[in-house]
């Protein structure tokens, strides 16, 4: 992780072969001190004067500390550090007594290279091999650790940072309100289907993963981790470039939304293509209305008001066609107006690259397993929603 580690110490160690550098004749006045110093040395110890040698001896050898340590001290590496640049770190918190000392100690420990960016409960006063080895000690890192679960809504999103870090959730909600400025950049909020999208909405970019958030980080930095890698992820799946030169005119934003459906309705990654293509064939193919008719839109827009999800076999007929609901997908066409959770990679890469040949406008879940079945037509669906009641599915 720290690569410029080995090129220090190289430089170092070059630097004592004759390269002419203002570092080189820096060294090479101390070496011609030492060597005077040296010789009154000799006069000394002759002289019974090792009282004296123990006063100079410090000029020859590294300040270090004897160690353990004592008071914990909290320091950070950041990207790109050499161990000079960490020695100062660690000397400017008095975690050891001389930055040489920590180069030195990190040259002769050849894992030191393996040092990872991060933050470390340290001590003030160690002996600066020992704080090499506490920076490879996995047992020393200070992070906060927190797994999002593909799926999650923003809301639940929020509640699990603020388990995690104790900041409230109404910090996060703030933050949230500028997705901007959190690193997301604008053309995501990008629609063909004449809808507008709301950029304040930051519901599918919270990409599910496990995270090691700066501990002393607020409300907006955490989520400025979290995007960031929303948009490492993008990029090393090529999702837009994907979606805009295969899905025909649909959005990125417009097949993350779709990838959101997917996330609800499919428990297993083996059905994320087939289900994005099914919500594609009822929203842009030949289906009459073109609505979803999906109960998992329903369900996101009843979490996010406070009224709380329902079963299907619950939802009553006013709340799945009220037509105040923006995500009433059985009676509005097209897809809804944003993501309804924030979907994982199976279900993005089944957005992307949706089941090809897949003529079906119908899907349901058959057993307890997540086991779905696909149809043409509302008979075929019917026969399948039979099968599922008859498989413990409370349907009928």
């Amino acid at each position: 992780m720290l690569d410029d580690l080995d090129s220090v110490l190289e430089e170092e160690q070059q630097a004592t072969e004759g390269e002419p550098r203002t570092r080189n004749r820096a060294r090479a006045g101390r070496s011609t001190i030492a060597f005077f110093l040296s010789l009154v040395l000799l006069g000394l110890v002759a002289g019974g004067g090792w009282f004296a040698y123990s006063k100079v001896k410090g000029f020859f050898v590294d300040d270090d500390y004897p160690g353990p340590g004592g008071a914990e001290a909290i320091v950070e590496v950041k990207t790109g550090e050499s161990a000079t640049d960490i020695g100062t770190t660690l000397y400017n918190q008095k975690v050891v007594a001389s930055v040489d000392a920590f180069v030195s100690a990190a040259k002769d420990n050849t894992r030191s290279k393996n040092i990872q960016v991060g933050w470390y409960k340290l001590k003030v006063e160690m002996k600066a091999s020992d704080a090499v080895a506490a920076l490879l000690d996995p047992a020393s890192r200070w992070v906060t650790k927190v797994t999002l679960a593909e799926g999650l809504t923003y809301q639940q999103t929020f509640q699990k940072l603020s388990e995690a870090t104790k900041i409230p959730v109404a910090d996060f909600e703030k933050a949230a309100k500028d997705p901007a400025a959190l690193g997301l950049d604008d053309s995501w909020f990008t629609r063909s289907d004449g809808k507008k999208a709301d950029k304040t909405d930051i519901e599918g970019f919270l990409f599910p993963a496990t995270y090691e958030l700066p501990p002393k980080a607020d409300a907006t930095g955490v989520l400025k981790v979290i995007i960031a890698n929303f948009n490492a992820e993008m990029e090393q799946m090529e999702f837009v470039s994907t979606v805009q030169k295969t899905r025909g005119g649909i959005t990125p934003y417009q097949a993350l939304i779709v990838a959101s459906i997917a996330q609800a309705e499919a428990l297993k990654d083996v059905d994320m293509p087939k289900v994005s293509r099914v919500v594609y064939n009822r929203a842009y193919g030949n289906f009459d209305c073109h609505c979803l008719g999906l109960d998992s839109t329903v369900n996101y827009w009843l979490r996010i008001t406070g009224k709380g999800t329902k079963a299907s076999e619950h939802l009553t007929n006013a709340e799945l066609h009220n037509p105040k609901n923006p995500y009433n997908t059985h009676d509005k066409p097209g897809l809804p107006p944003g993501p309804i959770g924030n979907p994982g990679k199976a279900a993005l890469k089944g957005a992307m690259s949706p089941t090809n040949n897949f003529p079906y406008y119908f899907f349901i879940s058959i057993d307890t397993k997540g086991t779905m079945a696909y149809g043409k037509t509302p008979a075929d669906h019917d026969k399948n929603r039979l099968l599922a009641c008859q498989n413990g599915i409370p349907l009928c």
